[in-house]
Formats: C-alpha cells, structure tokens, sequence
C-alpha cells in the first residue's frame, strides 16, 4: 500500500484518514528544494547525486523514458502531446548514486495562460540543473518545435548535455534515419548520446551509467525508497487524466482538469475518493459525460482499476464533471487546480 501524505515510495507503508486539500502545499513545492533533511551520512565514498532535466518537445517519450529510468509509472502517458502539465521529480536511488529527474511539459507555442504555464515549467528546469537529458524522437526529422528546444538548451548553458534518441524503432528506412540522426545531433554539443526505445527500455541501463557518469559528488537528498515526490492524491488525479486524454479527442481532453477533493480510508479497508473533472464549456461536460452516462462511466472504471493497481487497495471512486469556465486563461482557476501562474 502507498501512504496517500508522502512522497510515493517503492517500500509500503500505512495509510492515514486525512482529508486535507493538498493545493498549498502543491502550490508552494519547488523541485530543487526539499522537504526531506539531507542525509550526509550512510552514503558510501565518492556517492553522486544531483537534479536531471528532462525536455523536448512535445509527444517525444519523455514521460515514458522516465518511467522506464525509475522502474514504475509515475508520470503519465498517452499518444497525445502535451500530456505533463506539472513538473514532476523522479527519483532513482542506487548504493552509489541518487538521480532526481525533473519530467516536464513538452516545450510548445502556447495558447493559453495554462500554456504559458507548461512553458515555464520547461524553461524553469533548465536552471540549476546538474544534467540536461534532451529527448527526441528519432524516427523524425527536426521540426521547429526541437529546433526551440535545442536553441533554449543551449542559451540557459548546462555543463552536461546528454540526448536521447528515441523512438528509433519507429524508422522505417535506414538511409533516412541516419538523416535523422545526424539532423538531431547537429542541435545541441551534446556530451554523449543515446538510441532509445523508451517503452521497450531498450537503451536505459546506458543512459543510468552515463547520468551516475556525470553527476557530482553529494548525498541523498530523498529516502531511497522514494521514487517521486508527489503524494498519491496528485498521482491519482493525473491517472484519472490520463484516461480522459485516451477516452475522448479533440478540444476535451486538453480542457479538462482533474481535482481531488477527498481521500479518506473507509472502516472496511476501502479507499473513497471523490474527484471533480473540470471543463471549460457545457459541451465538454456533454461529451466527457457521454450517452446515458456512458463516457464517464468508462472513464471511472478504468481509472478505479488503475488506481487500484497503483495503491494495492480497493477504492470507490465518486467522479463528477463540473464547468469552470475558461479556467485554463483564468489564474485564480489555474491556482485553484495547482498550476503555478507566478513562475
């Protein structure tokens, strides 16, 4: 089982009926600072640890070539770009290492204040960073979109570039995806790179070597057996996005927003919670509810399987859909679901 008031760890641990809205403290969390106190001690010689940026544009395989590095979802992943709205840590801890990622949203023209957001989130990693690992998607040629990316690496100066090339079994001819190869590496002076197949794990255990390879010498600034530091709440509610984006098309997935308002443990070992799907319009209420209730249905199913999956423990889940009009211009809103407007 997973404790719904920490940090998400590898190891179980008890459960606390606590109701309490997580938003402050989501809202008031930066990557580089923690919570825990460092420990100095119980490292061995020569222990490195140190903060990897994980950028590119979006839809590359960022999210999944993290989840593939930690060895367990914590970010979620979809066909669809723009998946990551919050910048998430993991966290994958050896005897002799501690390597704390920074997953992303993918860099973007944005559209909207929700955008501008995403945007910075991106940007804001580059800074303090021991490590930049550039994702791109080898089966295509540079577009624009990684050629901004490549263009704000460079500017913010990082000492260690390390790019993935990922997705190269998606190339269907070898002459064009040497092209693509060399296109990509002419981006960035990267320090090394890698060919990557992100959802096979084909290429990881190279790129763990080369990120111990290159971060300093310094303790452990999380417990070792946590692997991100998102509660479990904030987990929850992106998996029950997650299903939106794979359930519904167009304009909805990318309007709605998903709030936990209560996580409480049941005398009978049950987990209830009950989450608020925002979307901007009526219309994105009628859709993401569906036919007789149908969409919703399929979506709360789904979601309560998956997070059953993740926390070992049944759960009840009470999913509602409210409209909250334009919330992705609207700064109060976006405050309200966890987007930090100030960066």
């Amino acid at each position: 089982m997973v404790d719904e008031q920490n940090p998400i760890q590898a190891a179980d641990s008890n459960n606390t009926d606590n109701s309490q809205d997580v938003v402050e403290q989501f809202l008031a969390n930066d990557p580089y600072k923690h919570s825990q106190e460092v420990n100095f001690e119980d490292v061995p010689e020569g222990h490195r640890s140190g903060f990897i940026a994980v950028v590119g544009r979006p839809n590359v395989g960022k999210s999944t070539l993290i989840n593939a590095i930690i060895g367990q979802k914590i970010a979620i992943v979809t066909p669809k770009p723009q998946t990551t709205r919050i910048r998430q840590l993991g966290i994958l801890s050896t005897e002799r290492m501690q390597a704390i990622f920074i997953d992303t949203p993918g860099i973007h023209q944005p559209r909207s204040k929700l955008g501008n957001y995403m945007v910075k989130v991106a940007l804001n990693s580059l800074q303090d960073a021991d490590i930049v690992l550039f994702v791109s998607d080898a089966s295509k040629s540079p577009n624009m979109g990684d050629r901004n990316v490549a263009q704000m690496i460079s500017e913010a100066q990082p000492q260690v570039i390390l790019h993935v090339l990922n997705k190269v079994d998606l190339a269907s001819d070898p002459s064009v995806y040497q092209e693509n190869v060399e296109a990509h590496l002419s981006l960035v002076n990267q320090t090394e790179w890698f060919t990557s197949i992100a959802t096979e794990g084909v290429g990881v255990s190279e790129i763990i070597t080369a990120i111990e390879k290159y971060l300093p010498e310094g303790p452990r600034y999380y417990p070792p057996e946590d692997v991100s530091d998102l509660w479990v709440r904030e987990i929850v509610g992106e998996i029950i996005r997650e299903q939106i984006l794979l359930l519904t098309d167009e304009e909805v997935p990318h309007a709605s927003a998903v709030s936990i308002e209560e996580y409480l443990e049941r005398s009978n070992g049950k987990i209830y919670i009950r989450a608020i799907v925002f979307v901007e319009r009526e219309g994105q209420k009628a859709i993401l509810i569906g036919k007789g209730g149908a969409m919703i249905k399929q979506i709360s199913q789904r979601s309560r399987e998956a997070i059953e999956a993740f926390i070992e423990r049944p759960v009840y889940l009470d999913l509602k859909v409210k409209v909250l009009k334009n919330w992705r211009s609207n700064e109060n809103a976006l405050r309200r679901l966890g987007y930090r407007t100030e960066l």
